[in-house]
């Protein structure tokens, strides 16, 4: 009885050790070895491709621009999709068309994604400029401008999983108990009082994981880059380039370092680890604010209830 419950959960850690933790000591170890593409593991460098890749300008270019396009997807991303998935929560008619219509991009593939909103972005004949152009505004370069490439390719993120973080928003929603609403409506509390006194510390667990989940996809953000453009490598002045992207060229493109590479995987993993314990932090001390708050009332007696 005592050890049937850990046979039950051990398939999970034994598959992620597999498949998770063993690929990242092995990343470890590569980073500590010159280990070349085609000629395999060479001598122990320790710290050297580490010292490395943060002597590179390149790098730090590739680390702003990660970091800039996760601000720009993943905190509008997390604000709307809880936004939609109160909308979606209310008596609406035909919920399950609305709730399934949301699904839809986020089965679209990266590819075709890209392929639609590479036309709404380009530079001379895209139709996000042929509407600015309409109402007397000049064209902006997507390409070429380095906020406004981030920003579309930020569009296509947020196209891809605003839904789906819709609908586990939602799913917290409708298993918050109904009676807190009803008690909140006598007392006098609106929409918006209910959704931040009421909903928002309900689903408080499932924000944090949200806002962790979108964290680490969004710092790890790598086919909508890829597929900006025709080279794929972040333009010709690395304008877009992520991390992700530039460990991937390092790898694969001509400096065929696997070691090097490697270390730019660890130090984006402990930065995903920092940011996602402060994104951890942030969350929950905000969710734990939003108390529900009843205004008081005059009871039937004629005293103060």
């Amino acid at each position: 009885m005592k050890l049937s419950p850990y046979l039950y959960i051990s398939p999970f850690f034994i598959l992620f050790a597999v498949t998770g933790l063993f690929p990242l000591g092995y990343t470890a170890f590569v980073s500590v070895h010159e280990w070349s593409l085609l000629g395999g593991q060479g001598d122990f460098v320790g710290l050297e491709n580490f010292t490395f890749v943060l002597a590179q300008p390149t790098f730090w270019k590739a680390l702003v621009n990660t970091l800039s396009i996760f601000v720009f997807s993943s905190v509008p991303q997390v604000v709307i999709a809880i936004t939609i998935a109160a909308l979606l929560d209310q008596n609406l008619r035909a919920a399950t068309f609305w709730r399934m219509g949301v699904l839809i991009p986020y089965v679209v593939a990266p590819v075709a994604v890209s392929m639609i909103f590479g036309r709404l972005f380009a530079d001379q004949y895209g139709l996000i400029n042929a509407m600015l152009n309409t109402i007397g505004l000049d064209s902006i370069a997507w390409h070429g401008d380095r906020i406004a490439s981030h920003v579309a390719i930020a569009t296509m993120v947020n196209y891809r999983w605003m839904g789906y973080n819709a609908l586990i928003f939602l799913a917290a929603m409708q298993a918050v108990p109904r009676d807190l609403y009803e008690a909140a409506v006598i007392d006098g509390a609106g929409r918006v009082r209910q959704f931040f006194s009421i909903t928002v510390p309900q689903i408080r667990s499932t924000i944090i994981f949200v806002v962790i989940t979108s964290t680490i996809g969004g710092l790890q953000i790598f086919d909508e880059v890829r597929l900006f453009d025709s080279i794929g490598l972040g333009g010709p002045d690395q304008n877009w380039m992520t991390t992700v992207v530039y460990m991937y060229d390092l790898a694969w493109g001509d400096q065929h370092s696997l070691g090097r590479a490697s270390a730019v995987a660890w130090m984006l993993f402990i930065l995903i680890v920092v940011i996602g314990l402060v994104n951890f932090l942030v969350t929950q001390r905000i969710s734990s604010n939003a108390a529900v708050k009843k205004p008081k009332r005059k009871s039937t007696t004629g005293g103060n209830a």
